[in-house]
């Protein structure tokens, strides 16, 4: 594959551009279906468990870290408007080693994050068949997906809008009520630089959603304009709900009643005294959680095109279907692999093996972004550096056996890249 594919026809083998049909608020919409997920029904819990009365700060280091991804990616997207996000900026920037590792972080650890989500989905919609329904959720939404991206944009569209509308009247339900205690929001003795950046780095599991903007390259119009201006979009009023949250969780049932929750957002509007809003509250939970996985098997399979084009993965999911012009291939796949996952998995431990995964990612892309020149839209250099240097910490600083776990994958995928070349000519750099 020389150079970035941009979109255009199909080609004989079926492996040609796909369709640039998204606009801006399309765009946002993804990214928002895929950061506004199952992480801010669940994400705090654990959080708080480990930050306790620090939460917030937690939730500003993950923000700010978050930030700087972000930058370094909608520039690098501008410049490289091509299906596979950071697999491809990583390969045109730093070199294949650097872009398949990011490739494959990225398809791996969110690969995890589509059978987190689809878990979510079975424990609130029918905890006693979570993992049947868990696997009934990824078959319908692959189904979605391969009829093509402007469907998946609209029924994200509608699912972001009733999950915004939950989550606004159980904050508002939370926040006007008499067990507000203001005081809960202030950092205690219980807030150590540790707790502070693990929950960093578990709350990062639910921003991280951008991506999928980028990885969109390829589909959506105009995307110099278009992306720059979705990513930072989608990014903000995602941090603006989250911080609405964390507050009204805070004041209701402070550090150590929300680190024991098991669903916290239900939990609080019961003890703010609506129980009746709970089960619109869970919900609400499961309806997240389908627009996050929606979004993330979009994103995957974009990322396993790019890397089958480049045959780092069989190159019969490179594929584009004639018609509708996705790669149905990539996506069949992914939606097998995350059923399997869901069928047998766990929900916490996918959740932080893909935090782990998903740090690594970024980490790639704000290397990446450093070295652009300033004609090439760099962003300034404080930007990449915090970033990278943020994303290996929180990367680091997470639960031990989602880091053991975490360098043992990625450890076998680079000794996958050293086989595979090892085996095939070298190929000119781009």
């Amino acid at each position: 594959m020389a150079g970035v594919p941009g979109g255009g026809a199909v080609g004989a083998d079926g492996s040609g551009g796909l369709g640039r049909r998204l606009g801006v608020f399309d765009a946002v919409v993804i990214g928002l279906g895929s950061m506004i997920g199952a992480g801010v029904f669940a994400a705090p819990a654990p959080a708080a468990a480990a930050a306790g009365s620090g939460l917030l700060i937690g939730l500003g280091v993950a923000a700010v870290v978050a930030y700087c991804n972000a930058t370094s990616s909608a520039r690098l997207a501008a410049r490289y408007p091509a299906s596979g996000g950071t697999y491809v900026y990583g390969r045109e920037r730093l070199g294949d080693f650097w872009g398949y590792l990011a490739g494959w972080s990225f398809v791996v650890g969110k690969t995890a994050s589509c059978a987190a989500m689809a878990l979510t989905v079975g424990a609130y919609a029918w905890p006693g068949q979570a993992h049947a329904v868990a696997v009934g959720a990824v078959v319908a939404l692959t189904a979605v997906n391969y009829r093509g991206v402007q469907k998946s944009a609209g029924l994200t569209r509608v699912i972001v809008a009733a999950v915004l509308a939950v989550l606004a009247v159980a904050v508002t339900t939370c926040l006007t009520g008499d067990t507000v205690e203001p005081s809960r929001l202030v950092p205690g003795g219980d807030a150590t630089v540790g707790g502070v950046l693990q929950a960093a780095g578990l709350l990062f599991f639910a921003f991280a959603g951008y991506a999928r903007v980028a990885t969109l390259g390829e589909e959506v119009r105009d995307p110099a304009r278009t992306i720059p201006r979705a990513i930072p979009l989608a990014l903000g009023i995602t941090l603006i709900v989250y911080t609405g949250v964390a507050v009204a969780l805070l004041s209701v049932l402070g550090s150590a009643r929300l680190a024991d929750a098991t669903a916290p957002l239900a939990d609080a509007v019961g003890a703010a005294g609506a129980p009746g809003l709970a089960p619109v509250v869970r919900i609400g939970a499961a309806l997240a959680a389908l627009g996050s996985l929606l979004a993330l098997l979009l994103g995957v399979s974009r990322t396993t095109l790019a890397m089958a084009r480049d045959r780092h993965l069989p190159r019969a999911l490179a594929t584009v279907h004639p018609r509708f012009a996705v790669p149905h291939h990539a996506e069949l796949a992914v939606g097998a692999v995350a059923a399997l996952v869901a069928a047998t998995g766990d929900v916490r431990g996918a959740i932080g093996f893909s935090s782990f995964g998903v740090l690594l990612y970024y980490a790639v892309a704000n290397a990446a972004a450093w070295t652009l020149t300033p004609s090439e839209g760099r962003p300034p250099r404080a930007v990449p550096a915090l970033g990278m240097v943020g994303c290996l910490v929180l990367a680091f600083t997470l639960p031990l056996h989602s880091v053991l776990s975490g360098a043992c994958v990625v450890l076998v995928g680079a000794a996958a890249y050293g086989v595979r070349r090892g085996r095939r000519p070298h190929r000119p750099s781009r």
